[in-house]
Parts: structure tokens; C-alpha cells; sequence
């Protein structure tokens, strides 16, 4: 059983519709796929009419923007409910200020002698619901100022760099709050990935595991092998759900194809009864 629990569309920053998403998926030999757009749900609908046709399982998932002691952190969030408002809210005020972060971001490279306008980074974008950095890059690409999207950021557009502008996120705690309060349960993407290894001790593995965090991403393109055993005895230590994916965008993330990693079926089951029981608990405590 092939279970890839990361994946993203256009309506975020990957290339491909979510029904032909969810098709390579299944043309891939994957029988479960997730997936996880940043910040938005808007993506559910067709892949869930894509798995409907080819016989492969759907989790309907958000990565969401958080921040924990000022450090931008990637929470996935499998199952919850997008009715639930308090959530549906922090996802919206989210998307909101990563489009006006676009607007700042364009104006630095533009004082650089890179001009990128607004207006093209939309078009661009052709209506994704999630608009961000990638689409910065994917501008910069097409106007020649950088090869590709992973010199873009390089040299430009992550953290430290000329082109890098903070944006609203909130707390990771307070999220996996409300991603359980909308039934949902909670892993944290790639931890150690992007010089986060400083971030996600064990010490702050065990607070978010007392607040309730189900899981942590463990294989992972940006963990090495040493990283991810060690990741993989940290979770087993903690109750932890250990998941690994893709990561997929599609042409937007070299080295990330479907199926690259994925989550064990045990631990596909252990996250699963995860799912059931929180949607038990939270119906007998009348949450809506």
C-alpha cells in the first residue's frame, strides 16, 4: 500500500490541476494521496470528482502558515472540517496578507533593478487561491533574472535575503488547537528541513506533543538519513504518528515526485485512528 500524504495543485504553489493531480497519482501506483494546499480547501472539490473516477483514496488536507517563537513553521492539517469557522478564518486572514506581502516584495526587487509588478505576479498565478513566494519566482524566471525558482529563493526571496518580507502566521499551538477542534489531526511538515533542526528539539517535540500534536513528518526530501532515524526514534518516543510524502508541486519542486516517500501503513492506520477518535471526542463534546 502507497500512502503520500503531501502533495500541492495550482490552487497553491504547484503546477498541476488537483483532478489531474490526484490522476497521477493513481498512474503512479498510489493508493492513498493527500491533498494539501497551503492555506486554503478550495482544491477538494475536483480531486475528490479525480479519486471518485480512478479508484484512489483521498485525504482532504491544509498546510497551514503558523509561526512558533518567531520562526515560520508548516503544520498539515488531514480531515478537518471547512465549516468550522475560527479556522476557516486564521486561513483567510493568512491568504489575505500573503497577497499584500506580494505587493512589498515586488516593490524591494523592483528598488533592486529587478521591476516585477503586482499584476504579473497574478497573471501568473492564474487564480490560485493561495498566492506566494513561488509565484514571485516563477515571474523572476520568466523575465529572466534567475533561472529557476530554487535560485530565486537562494538569492532573493528567503529569509535574509533582499527580497524577503515577513508575513502574518499564527501561533503553531494555538492551530493544532483548532485543527483538532475542527476534528482534524495535526502533523508538523519536514521539522529539520530548512535549517529548522535548532527549532524542533526533543524539549519542543514534547511540548507540542502535550499539546497535542499527532505527528511529524519524517521522511522527507529535506531529511537526510541519519535525520530521519532520528526523527523516527523521537516520534516513536513521543507517541508520535511518523509520516513521510512527496512534497509534490508538480514542475515548481525539483526532486519531489509523487511517491518519493512515503507513510508505512501502520502508521497510516495509527493516524487514521487518530481521525476517528478526535471526531468522536469532539461530536460527545458538542463542538461545532
Amino acid at each position: 500500500m502507497l500512502i503520500d500524504l503531501h502533495t500541492h495543485s495550482n490552487v497553491s504553489d504547484g503546477t498541476d490541476l488537483p483532478g489531474d493531480l490526484v490522476r497521477r497519482a493513481h498512474s503512479r501506483g498510489l493508493d492513498v494521496v493527500a491533498l494539501t494546499d497551503h492555506d486554503t480547501f478550495d482544491g477538494w472539490a475536483a480531486a475528490r470528482d479525480a479519486a471518485a473516477e480512478c479508484g484512489i483514496e483521498l485525504v482532504p488536507g491544509v498546510e497551514v502558515s503558523t509561526q512558533h517563537r518567531g520562526y515560520g513553521v508548516h503544520l498539515l492539517a488531514y480531515h478537518v472540517n471547512p465549516d468550522y469557522r475560527p479556522l476557516a478564518r486564521e486561513l483567510a486572514r493568512i491568504r489575505i496578507d500573503r497577497r499584500d506581502r506580494l505587493q512589498r516584495i515586488s516593490t524591494r526587487l523592483t528598488q533592486a533593478g529587478m521591476p516585477v509588478e503586482l499584476s504579473e505576479i497574478l497573471a501568473l498565478a492564474k487564480g490560485a487561491s493561495t498566492v506566494g513566494r513561488p509565484h514571485v519566482a516563477d515571474v523572476m524566471v520568466s523575465k529572466g533574472y534567475v533561472k529557476n525558482r530554487d535560485e530565486a529563493f537562494a538569492e532573493w526571496l528567503s529569509y535574509g535575503c533582499l527580497g524577503y518580507v515577513d508575513k502574518y502566521a499564527p501561533d503553531l499551538i494555538d492551530t493544532i488547537g483548532k485543527v483538532h477542534a475542527a476534528d482534524g489531526v495535526a502533523v508538523l511538515a519536514h521539522p529539520w528541513g530548512r535549517g529548522s533542526r535548532g527549532l524542533f528539539d526533543r524539549t519542543t517535540l514534547e511540548l507540542l506533543a502535550e499539546a497535542g500534536l499527532d505527528g511529524i513528518e519524517v521522511d522527507h526530501q529535506d531529511h537526510s538519513t541519519v535525520e530521519r532515524e532520528e526523527l523516527r526514534a523521537l516520534a516513536s518516543d513521543l507517541g508520535l504518528v511518523a509520516t513521510g510524502a512527496s512534497d509534490y508541486h508538480g514542475r515548481g519542486k525539483n526532486d519531489h515526485e509523487l511517491g518519493v516517500n512515503t507513510t508505512a501503513p501502520e502508521e497510516w492506520e495509527r493516524l487514521q485512528e487518530r481521525v476517528n477518535a478526535r471526531g468522536r471526542a469532539e461530536r460527545d463534546a458538542g463542538i461545532t
